[in-house]
């Protein structure tokens, strides 16, 4: 008779599961778990935008109002960290429309874009953020 070997606690030989501690993290990995924070953290921050539109279309007092929470410092913060969401997965669907097209798939070319999309992201966040100092009194 054939030895089966099906009993309790058996175990089949097959491979684990891959996880974390396995991987080692590469930046477009990086690249790909802040494009996702940023698109939640867009939700989030569109929910202030509306919230300051809203009140314009309210009244004045109530938009002099929702306008003094932005122009305290954490305000200001979180106005920055929305512009830098805003502009960094902006650049991560810029690089992902690339890929869409059929291109940029070589091992480096990925890495260079994962890197790029982040220089753009905090160039332009730093540019939008000079232009309004500059034109609009301070920040």
């Amino acid at each position: 008779m054939a030895d089966a070997h099906s009993g309790r606690g058996a175990r089949a030989a097959r491979p684990l599961s891959p996880h974390l501690q396995i991987y080692t993290m590469t930046v477009s990995m990086a690249s790909s778990i802040i494009h996702r924070i940023t698109g939640a953290a867009l939700y989030f921050g569109s929910a202030l935008l509306a919230w300051w539109l809203i009140s314009a279309a309210i009244s004045p007092a109530y938009f002099d109002y929702v306008a003094s929470w932005f122009q305290t410092w954490p305000g200001k913060f979180v106005m920055l960290g929305y512009t830098w969401a805003l502009l960094h997965h902006m650049m991560g669907g810029l690089r992902h429309f690339t890929w869409d097209l059929g291109y940029g798939y070589e091992l480096a070319t990925i890495d260079k874009l994962c890197w790029a999309s982040a220089a753009i992201s905090l160039t332009a966040t730093a540019l939008v953020w000079y232009y309004v100092a500059t034109n609009y009194g301070s920040v």
